[in-house]
């Protein structure tokens, strides 16, 4: 039976009080979270690349206009050199085959590392929503567990794909806590247990 509380399609939410240079003031996506740990992308982070230096470090040539407006973001800590394609309803060429490494994380949503998604998107402007991450961050069995009942993060279940896809990174942080009501403005830095 599935634990109740595995955050998979959840957001995490920095706190204020979290200073560690990697998550401060972050918004990660949570693709999966189970017995073993946790593995998700920071999506409000922008790397210094366009997906078009991405594409030529991968010597794949572009043949479609407007790839510029995919994110390229700084997915976190964790193999920062890997790509990390977080997408919904992108399609293969052939409808019989699937990609070649991915993870489906529910119905919509799913996260690629392998080369032939750069390579469709390069071949032809996708239909579906995608962004790609450099980079991952990930949690040791109980660790983020730890890290929870330390009050490091708020938690919100993702409903929506505009906050991952449409909103300005610069409004992930604010916007990803008013999904839980909260204003992020108003939380005092140093929190504790009662």
């Amino acid at each position: 039976m599935p634990n109740p509380t595995w955050l998979t399609n959840h957001l995490l939410i920095a706190m204020p009080a979290l200073q560690d240079p990697n998550f401060h003031r972050s918004v990660t996506y949570i693709c999966q979270h189970n017995e073993q740990g946790a593995m998700g992308l920071v999506i409000n982070r922008s790397s210094e690349l366009r997906f078009e230096d991405v594409l030529r470090q991968m010597h794949i040539v572009p043949q479609t206009e407007g790839l510029d407006d995919i994110l390229v973001l700084l997915g976190g800590p964790v193999q920062p050199e890997r790509g990390f394609v977080l997408h919904r309803n992108l399609q293969v060429a052939s409808e019989d085959r699937a990609w070649d490494s991915s993870f489906r994380i529910n119905a919509e949503l799913s996260v690629t590392t392998s080369r032939d998604v750069l390579e469709t998107m390069a071949a032809s402007r996708p239909e579906g929503r995608a962004l790609l991450a450099l980079g991952y961050a990930g949690w040791d069995a109980g660790q983020l567990e730890r890290e929870l009942m330390d009050n490091a993060w708020l938690t919100a279940e993702v409903h929506d794909h505009a906050i991952l896809f449409d909103a300005p990174l610069e409004a992930r942080w604010h916007q990803a806590a008013a999904l839980v009501g909260v204003d992020i403005n108003r939380i005092a830095p140093l929190v504790g247990h009662a």
